[in-house]
């Protein structure tokens, strides 16, 4: 069994390299009409230029996930903007696919949680097909369509479950079809479960990204050694999995700065037993260092062989 590890965003330790340099609708109005094109595409430059940056350290360390920020644009989806944010990065665009392409990377993204399908307003639904359009994108712009995943929540429960899952199938109609090839699920902390959140998959013929840290904090009465193999089995490529750990017990639910081992042991463990290949997407609040920590803890059990800098054998 081979894991692969990736984090998110920024690398820490890299100087000045966030990707996520934000642009508010509210400064942009403030602007000289004839200033603020040309802000926005300074901006994203920049946002693009980090993104190198950060793929090369991946690439130097062999890391061969990556979730991209879905802020390298400012304001592509605000209405009154709405501009053409591929044409002028056309180069740039294309650098970042051949890095993806050469080094064989393993791109994503995971827009915000206001990106839902279970909601009763149309509007919202129209922003979700917007924002999953815009990740399209880029993805399409970075010639990483093969590669890349959109991941997304299911949404709220609106105080009726049922409704609200029948009201996701019957949305997500409206989001195009080679968007919706791009798409992953993943359940979530409070509302649909691992087992809710497997069953739409499987109805929508879109993989499951199973979080574990997740499931710990709402795993109900579902036993998950009784449902990982469904939910690797959605993938038509390597399974993928979300890690973190809670900050505190009175904080349960948000990521703390590292992974602790102790807390995913067990479900390395459970993994284990299926001897099947997958990767593993970090989200602790130290994002690259942490990966990098819980690999050298992975890499001290018996039976373990590191392979490179972001993969190990079991």
């Amino acid at each position: 069994m081979r894991i692969r590890f990736g984090y998110v965003a920024n690398a820490l330790g890299l100087w000045d390299a966030s990707p996520s340099k934000a642009l508010t609708f509210a400064r942009y109005s403030a602007l000289p009409k004839h200033e603020r094109m040309e802000k926005l595409k300074a901006v994203t430059s920049k946002n693009l230029q980090h993104t190198k940056r950060i793929l090369h350290y991946n690439i130097a360390h062999e890391i061969k996930l990556y979730r991209f920020s879905s802020s390298l644009v400012p304001l592509a989806t605000h209405p009154e903007v709405m501009w053409d944010f591929v044409t002028p990065f056309k180069t740039e665009w294309e650098e970042l696919g051949q890095l993806i392409q050469q080094f064989q990377l393993r791109p994503s993204f995971h827009p915000n949680q206001f990106t839902l399908f279970t909601s009763p307003r149309a509007e919202v639904t129209m922003n979700a097909v917007k924002d999953m359009e815009f990740h399209y994108k880029m993805l399409e712009a970075m010639n990483a369509l093969e590669r890349g995943i959109i991941n997304i929540h299911i949404g709220g429960a609106y105080g009726d479950k049922e409704t609200s899952l029948a009201r996701f199938h019957q949305n997500l109609k409206q989001l195009p079809h080679e968007v919706k090839k791009q798409m992953t699920l993943e359940n979530d902390d409070k509302t649909y479960d691992v087992k809710e959140t497997l069953n739409t998959c499987e109805k929508e013929k879109v993989p499951m990204i199973l979080d574990y840290h997740h499931y710990m904090a709402n795993q109900g009465e579902i036993d998950l050694t009784l449902f990982l193999q469904r939910i690797f089995n959605t993938w038509n490529t390597i399974p993928k999995v979300h890690i973190s750990s809670p900050k505190s017990d009175q904080a349960y639910r948000s990521h703390a700065d590292f992974v602790s081992f102790e807390f995913i042991h067990p479900f390395l463990k459970m993994a284990k037993e299926l001897n099947q290949d997958f990767d593993i997407m970090i989200e602790a609040k130290k994002k690259n260092l942490a990966m990098l920590q819980l690999i050298d803890d992975i890499a001290s059990i018996r039976g373990v062989k590191r392979l490179s800098g972001g993969e190990v054998e079991w």
